[in-house]
């Protein structure tokens, strides 16, 4: 069976092309349609800012609630009320408004490191001053070392002077029999 069915694929179909006085008169339609509309939007815009210079109250704190209401909505979103539970409209905050006093609640993951670190701290500090299991250790360790490195530098002491003895005596030993 052929690709497409039984009656074929859409290659074969005539192909119609538009015309360009066809895609002027659009471009032109859409352009007054548009026009049209943003008339009618400032026409709008107009009025409602007139019914809210109406119902401007007294005080200054339900200014930022008015804005709010006001605010230009783009698309639908003008024409149709939508009450969307889910939705958290966002609310701007003034500099006035925002309390830097307040203690900041931490993530768990910035309160795991904080304490991550702090514990390390600790660590280092007992460490330095010798009192954790791997300190004591390390300082055995070295008491250790530096024991043999003292052995190895006392017992090459002797046997250098043990040499130089025996070089001695071999000079002794020549000098008396050359004489």
């Amino acid at each position: 069976m052929p690709k497409g069915g039984k009656k074929g694929g859409h290659k074969g179909r005539v192909r119609t092309y538009t015309s360009p006085e066809e895609i002027d008169a659009q471009m032109k339609a859409e352009k007054e349609r548009k026009k049209q509309e943003q008339e009618a939007a400032e026409a709008e815009g107009a009025a409602q800012n007139d019914a809210a210079e109406e119902k401007l109250p007294a005080s200054g704190s339900d200014d930022s609630d008015d804005e709010n209401s006001l605010r230009r909505r783009a698309g639908v979103e003008g024409l149709i009320e939508i009450e969307n539970p889910n939705r958290v409209a966002q609310k701007s905050k003034k500099v006035t408004q925002i309390e830097l006093e307040e203690p900041r609640q931490l993530s768990r993951r910035e309160r795991e490191e904080i304490e991550k670190q702090k514990a390390k701290e600790r660590y280092m500090k007992m460490h330095l001053a010798g009192k954790t299991d791997q300190a004591k250790a390390d300082l055995a360790r070295l008491a250790i070392i530096r024991k043999q490195r003292e052995e190895a530098a006392k017992k090459k002491e002797e046997e250098k002077k043990a040499k130089e003895a025996a070089a001695a005596a071999a000079r002794g030993v020549n000098s008396l029999s050359l004489k």
